[in-house]
């Protein structure tokens, strides 16, 4: 497909999100699908559902350091629909994001929504994976490892420890603020350790150089697990290493000169076939 995304706003379809100029407005929108049983476990509340559909969304825009502007849904129609709706009120009221539309369906087999999130841009140019440089500090917010436990507690039954990985709060504040900042940043979606890949590769001739023992895990009896799980929406960033930064985040390696991979944690490169994180 990438070759068919040929104008500047698409970035390749190598970032999380579409950039356009709209006269004196930079607009910035991103779209996200989830499927039962894939992204959600089957069974789950719907209203839980509802939240995470829009949150991963607005976790796209936060990468952008953008104003959420409103959202667009696609709707599976299905049993509960109504805890769907209850869910979509708590998440639109959290953020006060508007809903402007989309549609309805009805089909047979696994239930699948999508989201178009549209934002503003707050600063120019709006950060991207690709601009990481030799000798800029790599830096993640929060805790990694958090969904992760949050899922296996929603398995077993204990709804009351799954909330990081039922409701994730979009780092949109965090986001605003660092985009004046970064040279590079993204959401970690799929894990830290393929996130890290990916903008390394994006940005050319770069290595991530990370230490194992400064990444903050909610886990450290399974701290390879909490760098590879994923659906922790945290933000990953570098800045210029001397950067004071706005938030509260920590830093968890340098941006060195390419190495023989993107990726190397403590000393020792990584690759893709080792599992870094989740692909379909």
């Amino acid at each position: 497909m990438r070759a068919l995304a040929t104008t500047p706003g698409a970035r390749g379809l190598e970032d999380d999100a579409a950039i356009l100029e709209l006269g004196g407005e930079t607009l910035v929108l991103t779209h996200d699908t989830m499927v039962d049983g894939v992204h959600v476990l089957e069974g789950q509340d719907p209203a839980d559902i509802a939240w995470k559909l829009v949150a991963v969304n607005l976790s796209d825009l936060a990468a952008k350091g953008a104003e959420p502007v409103g959202v667009l849904l696609s709707h599976m129609l299905g049993t509960d629909d109504h805890r769907f709706v209850t869910g979509l009120r708590e998440v639109l009221d959290c953020y006060d994001v508007p809903l402007l539309g989309g549609d309805t369906v009805r089909g047979e087999g696994p239930r699948v929504w999508g989201c178009t999130a549209i934002g503003r841009a707050t600063h120019r140019p709006v950060p991207s994976r690709d601009g990481a440089k030799v000798g800029d500090a790599i830096h993640v917010t929060g805790t990694l490892g958090a969904a992760m436990l949050g899922f296996e507690a929603l398995r077993d039954g204990d709804e009351a420890d799954s909330s990081a990985y039922r409701r994730p709060r979009p780092r949109l504040d965090e986001g605003r603020l660092l985009a004046p900042h970064v040279t590079a940043m993204m959401d970690i979606s799929d894990g830290l350790l393929l996130d890290c890949w990916r903008m390394a590769s994006a940005s050319e001739s770069v290595t991530f150089d990370l230490e194992s023992a400064a990444i903050p895990v909610a886990d450290n009896s399974r701290r390879s697990e909490c760098l590879r799980w994923g659906d922790d929406y945290q933000l990953l960033f570098t800045t210029p290493a001397e950067a004071k930064l706005p938030v509260s985040a920590t830093r968890i390696g340098t941006v060195t000169d390419a190495k023989s991979a993107p990726l190397q944690l403590d000393g020792e490169p990584l690759s893709l076939d080792e599992g870094l994180g989740y692909q379909h």
